[in-house]
């Protein structure tokens, strides 16, 4: 197995012993996008030098204006079953909590997915609790299929990424064959003595099942795996080292490691006592955390949700952070419903949609609707080739300005359009490919005269 709980905290330990020199040389190595081994990693961990930890979050901004921009990714969750069997101590889904379960029908995922395209989504992220019964693969499937047929004035959901439980490599089958975009699960924690502790009962229970569900699903053909862990349920250091330890498995097997990682961190929800939690992530760590991970896969996706606040958010986006949700809800029929459920966990960000597309502006971020990559075939090893190589802003940050101009043009009013009107100025002279400059100023005008969906 790929992850060794006494070598990760062994090493831990032996990095202590990192000379200045060496911290330097790991640092030089990842100011120059070359991404960083696992030990790199916990010797970075490690060090709480302030020099060393200010050069960290410097090399962390620079690599994600140098590979990602100004532009962030937008989303929004989508849960359409809390229907759980099985019982984990955080989780708001727990089994033996007692509220009214809820599946929704294919109407009211149409419902659902009407307000989301209202709010400008192209891309969502489909939530479910594990239940075969009331949450089979088949209702998945046709959950993504209804998505898909939606379309609302100019609103289209044009990716579909999919967070289910491990399951086998059949069921991964059926949902590349209704394509998926990526594949997500998170691991909660790779520490196995917590994750046992953690998960009481239930088919997730089984620390070896859950880790290998990637294998499982790129066997079945998923080449974009989004991973992640619950920081706060296992020591924070050694959850680092085990994605790293997961992602160095998955490129030596298949090529590719994880397309995305998302960064949340444990906070309230029924049933769920946080008192009981002895590794708690303070903000400076989580920066630390955030910032290191950076350093490491510099070509790798970062989500943080709407558990952070405003705040840290916007902090996280300048060192790291490439996709964010917003005007968010985590309760099965929220959109429609606006009023309290039975969420998964708490959300800190109550913003709608349009409010923080709009402070993105503000802040000088370009907000990206773009799927190009998704449907233009660029994705496993072809979309890290490209991004490895340097030329996948050439499309990145030309499909944000498109994809922005075209959420201007369908949803802002006059006082967004203005200020979008001045981005596109202030950013098109930024593309140094003559053709794409032109291109880009030819597909805005054709925006502006009615067409939709353009890309490169």
């Amino acid at each position: 197995m790929f992850i060794n709980e006494k070598y990760i905290i062994d090493l831990l330990k032996s990095v202590k012993k990192t000379t200045n020199s060496e911290i330097h040389h790991i640092l030089d190595k990842a100011a120059a996008c070359k991404g960083l081994t696992h030990k790199e990693v916990a010797a970075l961990l490690m060090t709480d030098n302030k020099e060393h930890l200010e050069r960290i979050f410097q090399i962390a901004g620079d690599i994600k204006q140098q590979i990602y921009g100004n532009r962030i990714v937008m989303f929004a969750p989508l849960y359409v079953s809390d229907y759980c069997v099985n019982r984990c101590r955080y989780c708001g889904y727990n089994h033996d909590n007692e509220f009214p379960r809820r599946r929704l029908t294919m109407d009211e995922i149409r419902e659902e997915v009407r307000i989301l395209e209202k709010m400008g989504h192209k891309r969502l992220a489909l939530e479910a609790g594990e239940d075969p019964v009331h949450c089979s693969i088949d209702y998945i499937t046709d959950c993504i299929k209804t998505i898909y047929a939606m379309k609302l004035d100019h609103g289209e959901i044009r990716r579909v990424n999919v967070n289910i439980a491990a399951t086998t490599v059949e069921n991964y089958k059926k949902l590349k064959d209704v394509g998926i975009g990526t594949y997500i699960l998170f691991q909660e924690t790779y520490h196995k003595p917590t994750y046992e502790e953690m998960h009481i009962a239930g088919p997730k229970k089984s620390y070896e099942y859950h880790l290998t569900a990637f294998d499982r699903a790129m066997e079945a053909g998923i080449d974009d795996v989004g991973a992640g862990v619950l920081f706060g349920l296992g020591d924070p250091y050694f959850e680092v080292l085990g994605l790293m330890l997961h992602n160095e498995h998955l490129e030596e097997k298949y090529g590719v490691g994880f397309h995305t990682i998302s960064v949340p961190r444990i906070c309230g929800a029924e049933g769920a006592d946080l008192s009981m939690y002895k590794h708690i992530v303070d903000d400076e760590t989580f920066k630390k955390l955030v910032a290191i991970i950076r350093l490491a896969v510099p070509f790798t996706g970062m989500i943080v949700s709407t558990r952070e606040s405003v705040e840290m958010r916007k902090k996280l986006i300048k060192i790291g952070i490439s996709q964010v949700s917003a005007g968010s809800t985590v309760e099965v029929g929220g959109y429609t419903a606006r009023e309290h459920n039975n969420s998964q966990f708490q959300v800190t960000d109550n913003r709608s949609a349009a409010s923080i597309i709009d402070w993105l502006v503000d802040e000088e971020v370009i907000p990206s609707f773009c799927t190009a990559c998704y449907r233009k075939g660029r994705t496993g090893d072809r979309f890290m080739s490209l991004a490895k190589s340097g030329n996948i802003k050439n499309v990145c940050h030309p499909n944000a300005l498109m994809t922005l101009c075209e959420y201007m043009l369908d949803y802002g009013d006059e006082e967004f359009q203005n200020k979008v009107e001045k981005v596109i100025q202030r950013e098109i002279p930024k593309i140094q490919n003559e053709q794409v400059r032109q291109l880009v100023i030819d597909n805005i005008a054709r925006l502006k005269a009615g067409e939709r969906d353009l890309f490169i």
